[in-house]
């Protein structure tokens, strides 16, 4: 099958493609490391081939040319399975296939695919949702395992609740679909975390930066990026203030 032209919907056909093997192979009982496996060598295969000029970066490749990457024009970012933990949960659907795109034209990410298989959609810069409106209350999602801190005074300080989720991928999405309103992350992430559903968040209009509001940057010799907020843009400062009264205690 020819994919489309278009580098977004580009990422929409070949993280979609990724979710599909992964629900299939989820089906046969296959482990998270099988899945893991399996959806990398997919997604460098497709790129190999329909993008063959540009560098990749991705959470289970064996070895990072980082001298290549940092000199490419174009770096897809791409996490084959974000959430191997819940996808290895039976019922769980909260795990993702994230693809990303930097471009050194942008200095910054142009375009990104999020595919949530468990629950049958794909959020994309192609076609972004709309900026979701507000809830009756503050939710702030967070990892379910190691989440920051500091959240729960954070979450104190601005009346939330606090909702654990598993991948980076689905609490974004939690974000860009309304279901929640804000991600707090901080102790520890990469750009293959947070770069496609930080594009996705962008194209819906929401705020994403690091905790203490400065700019995330891809594409690094280091791919480490620890902290994350994102968050409908009329909560940012708000977040951010208490996310600095609490760090500075």
């Amino acid at each position: 099958m020819t994919p489309p032209v278009h580098d977004a919907a580009f990422a929409r056909w070949l993280a979609a493609r990724a979710g599909d093997e992964l629900l299939a192979l989820r089906a046969a009982g296959a482990a998270p490391a099988a899945g893991d496996k399996h959806a990398h060598d997919l997604l460098v295969t497709e790129l190999a081939r329909w993008r063959p000029a540009d560098a990749v970066l991705s959470e289970e490749a064996v070895r990072d040319d980082v001298a290549a990457r940092r000199s490419a024009q174009r770096v897809w970012i791409v996490d084959p399975l974000d959430g191997s933990r819940e996808f290895g949960e039976p019922g769980r659907t909260d795990w993702a296939v994230h693809v990303a795109l930097w471009t050194a034209a942008a200095d910054g990410l142009v375009a990104g695919a999020v595919a949530l298989p468990a629950q049958g959609r794909v959020l994309a810069t192609d076609s972004p949702p709309p900026q979701p409106a507000a809830g009756a209350g503050l939710r702030i999602v967070v990892s379910r395992t190691r989440p920051p801190a500091f959240v729960a005074a954070v979450a104190g300080a601005v009346g939330a609740e606090l909702v654990p989720m598993g991948s980076a991928g689905a609490k974004i999405a939690a974000v860009v679909t309304g279901e929640a309103d804000a991600y707090l992350h901080a102790g520890g992430q990469y750009e293959w975390d947070s770069a496609a559903p930080v594009a996705v968040a962008r194209a819906t209009g929401l705020h994403a930066s690091r905790v203490d509001g400065s700019t995330l940057v891809y594409n690094q010799a280091d791919p480490r990026l620890p902290d994350l907020l994102v968050c409908r843009r009329e909560l940012a400062d708000r977040l951010l203030a208490a996310i600095a009264a609490e760090e500075s205690r």
